[in-house]
């Protein structure tokens, strides 16, 4: 995590700097500047991920700088002596508001906060490059070849609802018709079938999510598929699940 400290006191800054260098080992480089020019400056030259923005400068404010700001793309921590500058940090959005002298438990929650929304920001991105991925390859038709012991199936991936194991078995069903057994696990089905938009909400299920009709939430939730079947959200799998159909 890039990390730029903006304070006009030498000695204020200097602490800070040494406290985040301290107790964050998650931050890679660390930055400082005294003011809003130097600030600015700063900013353009390290693009960083948080900024400890100090509220009264030499030549302006925090709020100064940020108003100089085409966009803001980092987090924000405000830092001040004086706790009436907290609804001008509620304004522009800051994560956190830090009364000097800063206390290294207060900044450590503090960077906490924003690791923690600099990692919900990148699972999102994460989840709209799948999801494009996904609606690429459900437009291109793709095929699985399924044998059992009398037949052998040449099925389009986007018919599958969902598979179910059955012990060292898998069940595959088809629309609403078909139902054909094979006998491989419904791991090996998962790693073949995940790129092409299914997910494992149960450790006995994988189901294509496009064809989930809705979630309910009742009973500790279920998803009801296209075909009206109703399959279990597993405790451990239910915020996975919601994030990516919240996605969708």
């Amino acid at each position: 995590m890039r990390v730029l400290a903006i304070d006009n006191e030498a000695n204020i800054r200097a602490s800070l700097v040494q406290m985040i260098a301290n107790f964050c080992d998650d931050v890679t480089e660390l930055y400082e500047a005294d003011g809003v020019a130097t600030g600015l400056i700063k900013i353009a030259e390290t693009n960083p991920d948080l900024v400890f923005l100090d509220v009264e400068l030499d030549d302006g404010t925090g709020m100064d700088l940020l108003l100089k700001l085409k966009q803001i793309n980092f987090h924000l921590i405000f830092i001040t002596a004086h706790n009436k500058y907290a609804i001008d940090a509620f304004k522009f959005s800051a994560t956190d508001f830090l009364l000097k002298p800063i206390e290294p438990d207060e900044l450590i929650d503090a960077i906490n906060k924003v690791k923690q929304q600099l990692k919900n920001n990148y699972l999102s991105e994460q989840l709209h490059v799948m999801q494009q991925s996904l609606n690429r390859m459900v437009n291109k038709e793709k095929k699985i070849v399924l044998k059992d012991s009398n037949s052998i199936y040449f099925v389009n991936i986007s018919d599958i609802v969902r598979c179910e194991s059955a012990g060292q078995y898998t069940e595959f069903y088809i629309d609403d018709t078909k139902r054909i057994v094979i006998s491989k696990s419904l791991k090996e089905y998962e790693e073949l079938l995940s790129p092409y938009g299914f997910i494992r909400p149960h450790h006995s299920h994988l189901i294509n999510v496009n064809r989930i009709l809705r979630f309910d939430k009742v009973n500790g939730g279920s998803l009801v598929m296209e075909t009206l079947e109703e399959i279990p959200v597993s405790h451990r799998k239910k915020a996975e699940i919601l994030q990516i159909l919240d996605n969708l």
